[in-house]
């Protein structure tokens, strides 16, 4: 069975940027509902268990070009009297619809706080190592949810 949509497909996987691996491990996602990049999400399609491949995804096809509006200085008072405001701190705020808005502290001088609202990967260009593990058709259950189940239940 190969990689399409409504399949679960787990892979394990190594995540360099910059010669550097930012990430590595095992994941099962469900293949065709947007739950992983779109390239690297093109660069499984069709493969099957056993395969393996590297994939070097431009930034337009993972998180996007680095975007220096996405940075600003905003008052301490926006955060939580009890947090913790360093460099290197995420937050999540929420847009004028609700949805949170993931950002991270890069800078706190007294009252003011930089914060950048890219994600840490925008702009960047990923190399992945990746070998298909396995494909399964998705339960009813799976697909009515939008997930992967793991044995037993929710993952």
């Amino acid at each position: 069975m190969n990689a399409s949509k409504d399949k679960v497909v787990t892979i394990a996987y190594k995540l360099t940027v910059d010669g550097e691996t930012v990430d590595q491990g095992e994941l099962s996602y469900l293949h065709g509902h947007q739950q992983i990049i779109p390239g690297l999400e093109k660069e499984i399609e069709g493969k099957g268990p056993g395969d393996s491949f590297t994939a070097t995804i431009a930034p337009e096809e993972a998180y996007g070009d680095y975007d220096p509006e996405g940075v600003q200085t905003v008052p301490r008072s926006a955060f939580p009297e009890d947090a913790k405001v360093e460099p290197g701190e995420q937050f999540y705020a929420q847009d004028n619809q609700g949805n949170p808005l993931p950002l991270t502290v890069t800078k706190v001088e007294g009252d003011d706080v930089t914060v950048d609202f890219n994600h840490p990967l925008a702009g960047k260009t990923l190399h992945f190592d990746v070998e298909i593990k396995d494909v399964r058709d998705a339960t009813p259950e799976e697909l009515a949810h939008g997930h992967v189940h793991g044995p037993g239940g929710h993952h």
